[in-house]
């Protein structure tokens, strides 16, 4: 008899932990349905929010989101994170617009000059969090404050008009490609497939995981953490650069506060879609949903007679929901471990 309950809490302990590593691992699957359900919902009060031109407009501004978002996913992996994205978008934002509004460069050498820009300003995070050892939040808050007087200094009170930008540029912000997908979404897409393939399928990618999992093993298996978070945050500038561009393109007028407020956003998107902030677990995938599942909360809450200002409520409660979850699952992960190891 005693041994047969051995047995059963044995199962049990193993059902326990099997069920909870599964509901971690299927986040992305749970935001979807989240999603669907949101629609159906938002669509009894406001039929246009399903229309196709509604969906397109949501599609094509969470694709900025998504991009960005990919880069932060990447950084939280690796149990930092970056607080100045929206400011790097920023940044490239209007130095994109000011330079094609001058007629400095034309617009691919001005597109390829923004996201250059994006990739030094993440690799000024990288030396300083990595090389320097300061705590990415501190880093990047400070850095946050840096490029966005930057951007203020450049700027100053001038704004760039849609009508200063070459005839064509902001085309791709609404046109869809062979008639299908928005060309935004294909560039999510495409961000999104890479960077999945470069976690899942590469060294970099095993060692990005590794770094947040568990420092100090990854430090005695050789992995070389300090380089892994440079270039994560490194990457995270870059398509932080991608972002600033597509910024331009998909709102056309554009100031030195371009950006300003959006980096909740950003983050709350990575952790809603599943990608923990204690470092070592989460999909690109899963960033990616979680940028459209907010662009969709934003649009539906004007169609359903709510003010914009509970936006910034919904995107706390969100980071609040996402970070007590990963919590308890992983608290609850280490028990079930703990109680078949003692059995």
């Amino acid at each position: 008899m005693a041994e047969t309950g051995a047995i059963t809490t044995q199962a049990a302990v193993r059902t326990r932990g099997s069920v909870l590593t599964a509901f971690a691992r299927q986040r992305e699957l749970s935001l979807a349905a989240i999603m669907v359900v949101l629609g159906a919902l938002v669509s009894i009060v406001a039929p246009q929010f399903l229309t196709i031109s509604n969906l397109t407009a949501v599609a094509a501004l969470a694709s900025i989101y998504a991009v960005a978002s990919v880069g932060e996913a990447l950084v939280i992996i690796t149990r930092n994170i970056d607080l100045s994205v929206e400011a790097t978008i920023g940044v490239v934002a209007y130095c994109v617009a000011s330079i094609l509004e001058r007629h400095v460069l034309d617009a691919p050498a001005a597109i390829v000059l923004g996201i250059g820009i994006g990739l030094l300003l993440g690799m000024a995070n990288g030396v300083i969090v990595a090389l320097l050892r300061v705590p990415s939040i501190v880093a990047t808050l400070g850095t946050l404050s840096i490029f966005r007087g930057l951007d203020y200094v450049i700027a100053g009170s001038h704004q760039v008009p849609l009508a200063g930008l070459p005839p064509g540029f902001t085309d791709p912000a609404r046109t869809n490609l062979l008639g299908l997908l928005p060309e935004f979404v294909v560039v999510a897409l495409v961000v999104v497939v890479l960077g999945t393939v470069i976690l899942r399928s590469t060294r970099f990618g095993r060692q990005v995981y590794a770094v947040g999992s568990n420092p100090e093993a990854a430090a005695i298996l050789g992995i070389p953490a300090r380089l892994v978070e440079f270039s994560a945050f490194s990457v995270c500038g870059l398509l932080a650069g991608v972002a600033g561009v597509m910024w331009v393109m998909f709102f056309g007028t554009i100031n030195g506060t371009a950006g300003t407020g959006i980096v909740l956003s950003i983050v709350a998107a990575v952790v809603v879609g599943g990608v923990s902030t204690l470092g070592g677990s989460g999909t690109i995938a899963g960033a990616a949903l979680g940028a459209l599942f907010l662009g969709l909360t934003a649009n539906a809450l004007p169609l359903v007679g709510l003010s914009q200002f509970w936006l910034q409520a919904i995107y706390g409660i969100v980071i609040l929901v996402a970070v007590s979850v990963d919590a308890v699952i992983l608290r609850r992960l280490q028990r079930a471990t703990a109680e078949r190891r003692a059995r």
